[in-house]
């Protein structure tokens, strides 16, 4: 057996079979020859009690000396108990980005993924999360290794989406349904944010040592800023109403009005309960919203209607649909119809409950108190042995609420800062002393005061 060198290499000639060239001088050191003329340079050795074969590489790409050099390498890693082809082998069957995607998504349906508050994610949330993996992310990453992947590949995903590169038109499972992904900023920033999890799933189950997402610069999500103005909530008064003429539209028109004067999220009101619609403790309990329970207060306008609509209904839900005992469901389709070609046509269900909260705030009303009533997780009731809620916040829900109803009705307000005057504020505690202690009251010079 001769030493491998660069002339041994180039005189090995073709047989009918591959065959090897072991190295006289480093045992397991050779040159495999194949029957197609292409030649390799080898390492064999035991491990483990098994003979084992580790390629070095292609003849071209490695000289005969390099490919020695790493073959001692090699060897001093079986030496210390290391086994290079079988690390090969499993770095071969190293897990790709779609393969990883494929178990976070059947942990997500199995309700294993985590979202706010230690919850699982809501079926809304999956079907999102679902659509951002299968037309962003394993468009862009499906093929390279999970332990490949680097803070530039992130980097260059959301350039990607940013610049449209995603962009396409594909078929849903509804009749005639058709998704149009369109990317950008927000899209990016979003999708990247999913990422950013889906790679921190892949450490916590040890595929991973380091989340390559992490410390990665997004641009800033896009803020709705877009709120009612006075005259723009009389308009959609005027709206409501012309609408409410036509019996198809009476309960999407309910449910409108009941958001704008509530701030609810357009799902927590459509799919109300009447065993969340607490009207004696003046507030909704409800049982699972973005935030998980929580605890609504809701100003008298709102306690009235309820209790009208009460004597009505006595089914599961405050807005029933048709058929069986289930929540009205023609609320999108009518909007649509409703609001098209409309002056306010850019204006959509969020923009009510945003609306609602920027109301509060020209009221003057405190961040902390507009976050109670809205139910932001920052400040949100969400105790379940909370049965009285603090007299403030139903205070505060009557003025906006009460506000809100005004403008729907066309008023135009002076006054538009809440404030209690001293003498109001007098009036207010004289009353209330006087029915603590039980003692009658002479009603007409109780009203003279609160008139003051």
């Amino acid at each position: 057996m001769p030493k491998i060198t660069k002339r041994v290499v180039d005189s090995a000639g073709v047989r009918e079979k591959d065959y090897v060239i072991w190295d006289d001088e480093l045992p397991g050191f050779g040159l495999r020859v194949f029957a197609s003329g292409k030649r390799s340079y080898v390492l064999q050795y035991r491990a483990l009690g098994r003979s084992r074969r580790y390629t070095i590489g292609l003849h071209g790409v490695w000289t005969a000396e390099t490919a020695r050099q790493e073959a001692k390498v090699q060897l001093g890693r079986v030496a210390q108990g290391d086994n290079p082809a079988e690390e090969r082998q499993l770095d071969h069957k190293a897990i790709t980005v779609k393969d990883l995607c494929t178990l976070y998504l059947n942990d997500l349906n199995a309700g294993l993924i985590l979202g706010k508050g230690g919850r699982p994610k809501k079926p809304t949330t999956i079907v999102t999360d679902t659509g951002r993996i299968e037309r962003h992310i394993i468009p862009l990453l499906g093929t390279r290794r999970v332990k490949d992947l680097t803070k530039t590949d992130i980097n260059k995903v959301l350039k990607d989406i940013m610049a449209g590169k995603t962009r396409v038109s594909v078929k849903t499972k509804k009749l005639r349904g058709k998704a149009i992904v369109r990317g950008g900023a927000g899209t990016a920033t979003r999708t990247v944010g999913l990422l950013g999890g889906i790679l921190t799933y892949a450490v916590e189950a040890g595929i991973i040592t380091s989340n390559p997402a992490h410390g990665l610069r997004k641009p800033k999500d896009n803020v709705r800023k877009r709120r009612l103005s006075e005259a723009e909530y009389r308009t959609l008064g005027e709206m409501l109403r012309k609408a409410a003429e036509e019996e198809k539209y009476a309960m999407t028109v309910d449910i409108i009005r009941q958001i704008a004067l509530t701030g609810c999220r357009r799902s927590e009101m459509i799919r109300l309960k009447w065993t969340e619609a607490d009207t004696e403790a003046s507030c909704l309990r409800l049982e699972d919203s973005k935030e998980g329970e929580s605890i609504r207060p809701i100003g008298l306008p709102v306690v009235e209607y309820l209790e009208q609509r009460r004597t009505d209904d006595v089914g599961t839900y405050v807005f029933p649909g048709q058929g069986e005992d289930n929540a009205f469901g023609s609320f999108p389709n009518h909007w649509e119809q409703l609001f098209k070609d409309s002056p306010l046509s850019d204006v959509t269900p969020h923009v009510l409950r945003h609306s609602f909260a920027s109301i509060a705030n020209d009221l003057g009303f405190t961040e902390v108190t507009i976050a109670a009533l809205v139910g932001h997780a920052k400040g949100s009731v969400t105790s379940k042995y909370i049965h009285t809620l603090d007299t403030a916040l139903i205070m505060a829900a009557d003025t906006i609420s009460g506000y809100i109803q005004g403008l729907l009705k066309g008023v135009e307000f002076k006054q538009t800062a809440y404030a209690l005057d001293r003498d109001s504020r007098r009036a207010a505690l004289d009353r209330f002393l006087i029915k603590a202690v039980g003692e009658p009251s002479n009603e007409t010079e109780e009203e003279a005061r609160l008139a003051a």
